[in-house]
């Protein structure tokens, strides 16, 4: 009697990987053997095989039509096969296994280096970074990784999960090869393909502050991507952290689960809202304020609530719920997204939507068991079908109307703000942008401003960008004024800040504020946070939630256009007199650090 593993997989992840893996059971028990079956279906793995089991196991068969990560059977004899061979003929594929024909040994495929340390190579650490615009903080975090992984002189290589898709994309040997998995994100990433890999969760602030630390961390704690029992969550999930190590490191970045799904959907929704609002900002342009004419009316057709408009709040609820249950949660989502429209309910009840879809399509695939013929009907007929009627039904009776009543009564609220009060606002939204610069705090006063747009409430979102440009600028004012108070690293970093500022990415001032935090964060927040007050006191309004300077020469898409620019150029000369005074000169500051490297010596 032998003993045996395998795992099937087809494309859909539907139907051939059952019927694969109920025929290779059958011939399995008829011939007298034990074997284990790992399906990797359309909801991610089922009856996932532990480290233990492939330990045990004599031989292990590949009945998939798809690419399946060999890494845990290394060593082991590996039968290879399709899906229809393994329906078809079972009983050949499990006597070759057993050797009754010839097998495929682990050690004729492709060999890969030997393993860092023991080995005749360097430590081999791979990444994947993302953050919700997909812009500064995925490539400053993926810059401290490689820094950092260098710098300990191992090998590395980051994919950038950015704006425009995927950077420097990792390929199957990349991931084979590498000794740990380390995702600086603060966004959910599937982690589908590093099953049986060491990874370590994170977000992308840590690796932007200590590149060098974050690898270390992630040697030492990294657990094993679907091990059994390693996790906190079942594969496919959507809400996977490698181990309670992991779980603890996710947690102390500031990254926690509901953050990270709240982003996944706001950076899904963000290209819809930028190309909506600038659509209908042309639309003014071409048409004047009621956008008339048939081009004018085009625009606003694609840009409003008939197009990129009418899709954000689904989208962002699509999301959300993808974020947590994977793609049987997304119908759900998208569906609860409509009906936050539906009811009145806009950007509020399309978040609400989302996590109510996400959890509880989540809460439904773990506890609905089938018998494994009918396990194909839970991702295609079962999930979409229950999950998107409850949710449904919940925006519809419970959730919509009370959520579209706090909408409505918070809209009036801003639109009847005196001056006075509007400056207060815009000031403490200001102070926030400012506070984490592209952070949870900032991240928080955008989402906040955006979703506003859906209710033709455009205050928010122009005190938002103005105080989101002001850091970078200043900063970049600041080197050339006051050269003393900064090194000639950071009066160079001050020329890329200056094009990030106008650019409305806030992320340039990160490395100044890292390296002074004391000094730089509060000049900054205090102009921003006038900034934003004269912005919101003036009723300037901007109907395009991005873009920066490049943005106010679209006619019509900003109100009160001088003002605007006043308050873009009091919040950054506020702050760039701050950043003069409080700032030491450089050379004060050397002297110390150079006695203590003395002393040390």
């Amino acid at each position: 009697m032998a003993n045996l593993v395998a795992v099937t997989a087809c494309p859909t992840g539907i139907a051939h990987t059952f019927m694969a893996a109920e025929a290779l059971r059958r011939a399995a028990q008829a011939a007298g053997h034990v074997l284990r079956v790992e399906t990797q279906g359309s909801v991610g793995a089922q009856d996932a095989l532990s480290a233990a089991e492939i330990a045990a196991a004599d031989a292990v068969i590949l009945a998939a039509d798809v690419a399946v990560d060999e890494a845990p059977f290394a060593g082991k004899p590996i039968v290879r096969a399709g899906t229809n061979d393994a329906i078809r003929n079972a009983p050949a594929l499990i006597a070759q296994a057993t050797g009754g024909a010839p097998v495929t040994p682990a050690a004729a495929a492709p060999t890969t280096p030997a393993r860092g340390g023991a080995g005749n190579r360097p430590l081999s650490v791979v990444g994947v970074t993302s953050c919700p615009t997909g812009i500064a903080h995925t490539f400053m975090a993926a810059e401290g990784l490689e820094g950092g992984a260098k710098s300990l002189g191992y090998r590395v290589k980051v994919e950038t999960q950015g704006s425009v898709g995927a950077g420097n994309p990792l390929s199957a040997q990349d991931i084979a090869e590498a000794d740990v998995v380390i995702i600086a994100a603060d966004t959910n990433v599937d982690l589908a393909r590093f099953t049986g890999k060491r990874v370590y969760q994170t977000g992308t602030k840590p690796a932007i502050k200590d590149g060098a630390a974050v690898v270390r961390t992630a040697l030492s704690e990294a657990g094993v991507y679907g091990a059994a029992g390693a996790g906190t969550a079942a594969a496919g999930s959507g809400d996977y952290v490698a181990d309670a190590a992991a779980a603890k490191a996710a947690k102390n970045a500031g990254v926690p689960s509901f953050y990270k799904h709240l982003m996944t959907g706001v950076s899904h929704m963000l290209p819809l809202v930028v190309a909506g609002g600038l659509l209908i900002a042309l639309a003014f342009a071409f048409g004047g304020i009621n956008a008339e004419g048939p081009f004018a009316q085009a625009l606003m057709k694609i840009g409003g609530g008939s197009g990129a408009f009418g899709l954000f709040v689904p989208v962002l609820a699509g999301f959300i719920a993808f974020s947590i249950a994977d793609r049987p949660g997304l119908a759900p989502g998208l569906v609860g997204g409509m009906m936050a429209i539906a009811t009145g309910s806009g950007f509020l009840g399309g978040i609400l939507a989302g996590f109510i879809a996400g959890y509880f399509t989540r809460w439904l695939n773990r506890s609905l068991k089938l018998p494994r013929t009918l396990e194909g009907l839970k991702p295609t007929l079962l999930l979409p079908l229950l999950g998107t009627l409850v949710t449904g039904l919940l925006m519809i009776f419970v959730i919509g109307q009370p959520v579209a009543a706090a909408l409505t009564a918070a809209t009036n609220w801003l639109n009847s703000l005196g001056n006075t009060s509007a400056g207060l606002l815009g000031a403490v939204l200001g102070g926030m942008m400012a506070f984490d610069m592209g952070g949870p705090i900032n991240k928080a006063a955008y989402t906040f401003s955006t979703g506003l747009i859906d209710s033709k409430v455009y205050g928010p979102i122009a005190a938002a960008m103005a105080a989101g440009m002001t850091p970078p600028i200043a900063l970049f004012l600041a080197t050339l004024l006051f050269k003393n108070r900064f090194t000639a690293d950071e009066r160079e970093a001050g020329k890329a800040a200056g094009v990030l500022g106008i650019s409305f990415i806030t992320e340039g001032a990160i490395p100044f504020a890292a390296r002074d935090p004391l000094r730089v964060i509060p000049s900054l927040m205090a102009g921003s946070a006038v900034a934003g007050a004269i912005s919101m006191a003036a009723g300037c309004l901007l109907r395009a939630p991005h873009g920066g300077i490049f943005v106010l020469a679209i006619p019509g898409a900003v109100t009160n256009l001088p003002m605007y620019v006043v308050a873009i150029l009091a919040g950054t000369l506020v702050s760039t007199v701050l950043l003069g005074v409080l700032k030491r000169p450089v050379e004060q500051e050397v002297a110390p650090v150079v006695q203590d490297a003395v002393a040390a010596d």
